[in-house]
């Protein structure tokens, strides 16, 4: 890990003293560092396994009503500039006799978030996680994000937001299932 750290610091002075006219400012005389810190730190994920995180919080109950859990924050950072871009995960599924701690959830998100990524795929790589991990009747997750990409740079366009959905077995199959899910995510997303 200091390895890392020393590299990224390097990088980073190097590409202050390419932007910047006093790269060796006061202000700026911590910068790389720090900046190697955050990156280290948002990226960090890859030192756990959410498969065995998810496995220890699973445990069986007699349950097999909708379970919905909102407005999970969450962050992470574009693929395609390195920067951030962030939200709400709003995450449901129908248990077939198995159920999860409701941080656990939080965890799956977080693992995902906390890579270079695509809202699309992380949506659909957390939709994926949960599934394989509870083999619920029906799983869906709703990835509200912004993204500052496209609201610092490009279009500047800072009040738009990007809206992913996955959505397997009964949510996908039964249109009065994903109405109901769909009438709690609109009562969420209206307060």
């Amino acid at each position: 890990m200091e390895n890392k750290k020393k590299e990224l610091t390097d990088i980073f002075s190097r590409l202050l003293s390419v932007l910047e006219n006093e790269p060796v400012r006061d202000g700026l005389k911590k910068t790389p560092e720090r900046m190697a810190d955050f990156y280290l730190q948002i990226l960090e994920n890859r030192r756990t396994n959410i498969d065995e995180i998810l496995e220890k919080s699973i445990f069986q109950e007699n349950y097999d009503e909708m379970i919905v859990l909102k407005d999970i924050e969450y962050y992470s950072l574009c693929e395609h500039h390195l920067l951030p871009f962030f939200g709400k995960a709003h995450i449901a599924y129908i248990p077939r006799g198995n159920l999860i701690g409701i941080s656990s959830i939080a965890k799956a998100l977080e693992y995902y978030s906390n890579m270079l990524q695509i809202q699309e795929r992380l949506t659909k790589q957390v939709a994926d996680c949960l599934h394989k991990a509870l083999q619920p009747l029906g799983i869906a997750v709703i990835l509200e994000g912004y993204h500052l990409c496209m609201m610092m740079r490009g279009v500047k366009k800072e009040n738009a937001h990007l809206i992913t959905s996955a959505m397997y077995g009964s949510f996908r199959k039964s249109t009065s299932t994903r109405m109901e899910f769909l009438e709690f995510y609109n009562r969420i997303t209206k307060k």
